[in-house]
């Protein structure tokens, strides 16, 4: 099923709609609502649920929540009439008719200059959309939910920590505004446990790390982006950091896979970390990297340290190894390593100039 011009996501969509991770058989004849979904994860993840349902004659509805009705049908224009659209505001109550079965939230500010400069509307996106969501699977009996979070709830975690669980939990800053993202998860998370506590909603969280692909934009501003569009343009790649923040990353098939594995297999009231154990690195490693595989670009790595690099958006220096030993227990596991994470984002990125 063609779902897409970019060959390199095509790909991905089969991958992940074909996944052993997943029991598919548990969406037959369910209606699975994803909200946040023109996004990078959210819109993967509906492509590979209308690919599965084709594939496997699954007979299940997908309804795609989203605030930018011209900009879905652009996106899904392959869709057939297995997709259906609920265009609104996720801060405002959601009006879906018809059963659901399943809800995975992924709306949310994703721009670390985006929670800078308006960190009011990042928290109350957290707060208020998630509890429109909640209520929205309280009133529907949902079978499942799943809240896409972060790892950046975990906060700045001691340097010789080792692998951080999901019971591991460092400091935020309140006062900072950059806070305003984690924070506004850290929240968001314990008002599903209040709601699976109180009402019985079964919902679990996943803890996403910094995630990546083919449909990434090609003028997407975040770290892996712009490593990607330099050495495509061949140009020197400028951190304005040090560089010795380390993290995992995840490709986002995986990241999918991952997501409904939990939707389907977690435990409700649970929080699952979703990474690549294998890509733990630091942004400046993670530079030569990508100017390693790109030797023909001609890019240099330089430094162009900023005097506050909070108000540009960026996180305090961490060192934050995600353990994913629950998520493979329920059966998942990530199987696109680092190098070909970028292989595969600088071919997409470069389809999506030239087409």
């Amino acid at each position: 099923m063609k779902l897409t011009d970019n060959s390199i996501l095509q790909e991905d969509i089969e991958r992940a709609s074909s996944s052993g991770c997943v029991d598919w058989e548990q969406l037959r004849g369910r209606s699975v609502l994803v909200t946040g979904a023109t996004g990078l994860i959210g819109g993967l993840l509906v492509m590979t649920l209308l690919s599965a349902n084709e594939r496997l004659g699954l007979g299940m509805r997908v309804i795609a929540a989203v605030r930018n009705e011209q900009k879905a049908k652009e996106l899904f224009r392959y869709a057939g009439t297995d997709l259906s659209l609920a265009v609104g505001d996720i801060t405002s109550p959601l009006d879906v008719s018809g059963d659901i079965d399943y809800i995975v939230h992924g709306a949310s500010a994703t721009s670390s200059k985006y929670f800078v400069e308006h960190p009011v509307e990042t928290i109350i996106t957290a707060l208020s959309g998630t509890r429109n969501v909640l209520e929205l699977a309280r009133e529907k009996k949902v079978m499942g939910m799943v809240y896409l979070s972060s790892l950046e709830v975990y906060g700045v975690v001691d340097e010789d920590h080792g692998p951080v669980d999901e019971n591991c939990f460092g400091r935020i800053d309140p006062m900072s505004v950059r806070s305003s993202y984690s924070e506004g998860k850290r929240m968001a998370e314990n008002l599903c446990a209040s709601y699976c506590g109180e009402y019985g909603v079964n919902v679990s969280v996943c803890r996403l790390c910094q995630t990546f692909g083919a449909g990434v934009q090609y003028n997407d501003g975040r770290v892996f982006a712009q490593f990607a569009r330099s050495v495509i343009e061949g140009k020197d790649i400028v951190l304005r950091t040090d560089g010795s923040t380390k993290r995992n990353y995840c490709y986002i098939s995986d990241a999918v896979t991952g997501i409904l594995a939990v939707l389907l297999k977690g435990e409700k009231g649970m929080a699952y970390n979703i990474a690549n154990k294998d890509t733990l690195i630091s942004i400046k490693d993670m530079a030569q990297l990508v100017i390693g595989l790109c030797p023909q670009s001609g890019s240099k790595l330089t430094f162009d340290i900023a005097e506050d690099a909070e108000k540009l958006g960026y996180n305090p220096k961490v060192i934050l190894d995600l353990a994913t030993g629950r998520a493979e227990a329920i059966g998942w596991r990530a199987e696109v390593g680092l190098e070909e994470m970028f292989r595969r984002l600088i071919a997409s990125m470069k389809n999506t100039q030239t087409s």
